[in-house]
Protein backbone atom coordinates (compact mmCIF):
# COMPACT_ATOMS: atom_id res chain seq x y z
CA UNK A 1 0.00 0.00 0.00
CA UNK A 2 1.39 3.38 -0.97
CA UNK A 3 1.19 6.11 1.65
CA UNK A 4 0.74 9.74 0.76
CA UNK A 5 -1.14 8.99 -2.45
CA UNK A 6 -4.66 10.45 -2.81
CA UNK A 7 -5.53 8.00 -5.55
CA UNK A 8 -6.71 4.45 -5.02
CA UNK A 9 -4.92 1.69 -6.91
CA UNK A 10 -6.15 1.56 -10.53
CA UNK A 11 -7.89 4.92 -10.08
CA UNK A 12 -6.38 7.66 -12.16
CA UNK A 13 -9.04 10.36 -11.83
CA UNK A 14 -8.54 13.21 -9.39
CA UNK A 15 -11.14 13.49 -6.65
CA UNK A 16 -12.01 16.88 -5.24
CA UNK A 17 -12.28 17.30 -1.51
CA UNK A 18 -15.69 16.94 0.07
CA UNK A 19 -17.44 20.17 0.99
CA UNK A 20 -19.86 19.86 3.91
CA UNK A 21 -23.28 21.41 3.22
CA UNK A 22 -23.26 23.32 6.52
CA UNK A 23 -20.83 25.07 8.78
CA UNK A 24 -20.11 23.45 12.16
CA UNK A 25 -23.06 25.17 13.88
CA UNK A 26 -25.45 24.00 11.13
CA UNK A 27 -24.21 20.43 11.37
CA UNK A 28 -24.67 20.47 15.16
CA UNK A 29 -28.25 21.73 14.72
CA UNK A 30 -29.03 18.97 12.22
CA UNK A 31 -27.47 16.36 14.52
CA UNK A 32 -29.58 17.58 17.45
CA UNK A 33 -32.75 17.33 15.36
CA UNK A 34 -31.84 13.80 14.27
CA UNK A 35 -31.14 12.76 17.85
CA UNK A 36 -34.53 14.11 19.00
CA UNK A 37 -36.42 12.54 16.10
CA UNK A 38 -38.63 9.58 16.86
CA UNK A 39 -40.51 7.71 14.14
CA UNK A 40 -44.21 8.34 14.38
CA UNK A 41 -45.62 4.97 13.56
CA UNK A 42 -46.25 3.10 16.75
CA UNK A 43 -48.54 0.25 17.70
CA UNK A 44 -50.56 2.45 20.02
CA UNK A 45 -52.32 4.22 17.15
CA UNK A 46 -54.36 1.20 16.12
CA UNK A 47 -54.95 0.24 19.76
CA UNK A 48 -56.29 3.73 20.48
CA UNK A 49 -58.53 3.70 17.40
CA UNK A 50 -59.87 0.24 18.28
CA UNK A 51 -60.53 1.22 21.90
CA UNK A 52 -62.70 4.13 20.79
CA UNK A 53 -64.51 2.41 17.92
CA UNK A 54 -65.25 -0.73 19.93
CA UNK A 55 -68.81 -1.43 21.10
CA UNK A 56 -67.75 -0.48 24.62
CA UNK A 57 -68.69 3.09 25.57
CA UNK A 58 -65.83 4.83 27.39
CA UNK A 59 -66.53 6.58 30.69
CA UNK A 60 -66.27 10.37 30.92
CA UNK A 61 -62.67 10.21 32.16
CA UNK A 62 -61.74 7.66 29.50
CA UNK A 63 -63.31 9.80 26.77
CA UNK A 64 -61.13 12.76 27.78
CA UNK A 65 -58.04 10.56 27.90
CA UNK A 66 -58.83 9.06 24.49
CA UNK A 67 -59.41 12.54 23.07
CA UNK A 68 -55.96 13.69 24.18
CA UNK A 69 -54.25 10.62 22.74
CA UNK A 70 -56.16 10.82 19.45
CA UNK A 71 -55.35 14.52 19.12
CA UNK A 72 -51.67 13.62 19.34
CA UNK A 73 -52.07 10.94 16.67
CA UNK A 74 -54.03 13.35 14.46
CA UNK A 75 -51.33 15.98 14.80
CA UNK A 76 -48.65 13.50 13.73
CA UNK A 77 -50.56 12.11 10.74
CA UNK A 78 -51.66 15.55 9.55
CA UNK A 79 -48.08 16.80 9.77
CA UNK A 80 -46.87 13.72 7.91
CA UNK A 81 -49.42 14.26 5.13
CA UNK A 82 -48.47 17.93 4.80
CA UNK A 83 -44.68 17.53 4.94
CA UNK A 84 -44.77 14.70 2.41
CA UNK A 85 -47.12 16.83 0.24
CA UNK A 86 -49.56 13.94 -0.17
CA UNK A 87 -52.36 16.38 0.64
CA UNK A 88 -51.47 18.32 -2.53
CA UNK A 89 -51.66 15.20 -4.72
CA UNK A 90 -54.71 13.51 -3.21
CA UNK A 91 -57.96 15.40 -2.60
CA UNK A 92 -59.24 12.78 -0.15
CA UNK A 93 -56.12 13.27 1.97
CA UNK A 94 -56.51 17.05 1.73
CA UNK A 95 -60.09 16.77 3.00
CA UNK A 96 -59.06 14.52 5.87
CA UNK A 97 -56.19 16.86 6.77
CA UNK A 98 -58.63 19.76 6.98
CA UNK A 99 -61.16 17.70 8.95
CA UNK A 100 -58.39 16.47 11.27
CA UNK A 101 -57.25 20.03 11.98
CA UNK A 102 -60.80 21.12 12.78
CA UNK A 103 -61.59 18.10 14.97
CA UNK A 104 -58.29 18.36 16.81
CA UNK A 105 -58.88 21.99 17.72
CA UNK A 106 -62.43 21.50 19.01
CA UNK A 107 -63.14 21.07 22.70
CA UNK A 108 -64.59 17.76 23.82
CA UNK A 109 -68.27 18.39 24.65
CA UNK A 110 -69.21 18.24 28.33
CA UNK A 111 -72.19 15.98 27.56
CA UNK A 112 -70.93 12.39 27.84
CA UNK A 113 -72.71 11.01 24.75
CA UNK A 114 -71.54 13.93 22.61
CA UNK A 115 -68.02 13.52 23.98
CA UNK A 116 -68.00 9.86 22.95
CA UNK A 117 -69.32 10.86 19.51
CA UNK A 118 -66.57 13.47 19.11
CA UNK A 119 -63.88 10.99 20.13
CA UNK A 120 -65.26 8.39 17.71
CA UNK A 121 -65.26 10.99 14.93
CA UNK A 122 -61.56 11.62 15.66
CA UNK A 123 -60.89 7.88 15.52
CA UNK A 124 -62.68 7.46 12.17
CA UNK A 125 -60.77 10.40 10.70
CA UNK A 126 -57.50 8.91 11.95
CA UNK A 127 -58.33 5.50 10.55
CA UNK A 128 -59.22 6.90 7.11
CA UNK A 129 -56.14 9.14 7.03
CA UNK A 130 -53.87 6.27 8.03
CA UNK A 131 -55.29 4.07 5.26
CA UNK A 132 -54.79 6.79 2.65
CA UNK A 133 -51.24 7.53 3.80
CA UNK A 134 -50.40 3.83 3.46
CA UNK A 135 -52.12 3.75 0.05
CA UNK A 136 -50.07 6.79 -1.07
CA UNK A 137 -46.92 5.09 0.20
CA UNK A 138 -46.33 7.82 2.75
CA UNK A 139 -46.08 5.06 5.33
CA UNK A 140 -44.60 1.78 4.18
CA UNK A 141 -46.96 -0.34 6.24
CA UNK A 142 -49.59 0.04 8.90
CA UNK A 143 -48.24 0.03 12.44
Amino acid sequence: MTTGSALAPCWDHPVRAAVPPFAEAGLKRVLEKIQRWAPYVDGLLLDDIAAVLDDYMPSEDEADEHAQRLRGHLMCLVNLAVTSKVDQRDQKVAGLVERGRIIRSEEVPSDHRRAVGAVRQMAWTLNELLELLVENQCLTEEP
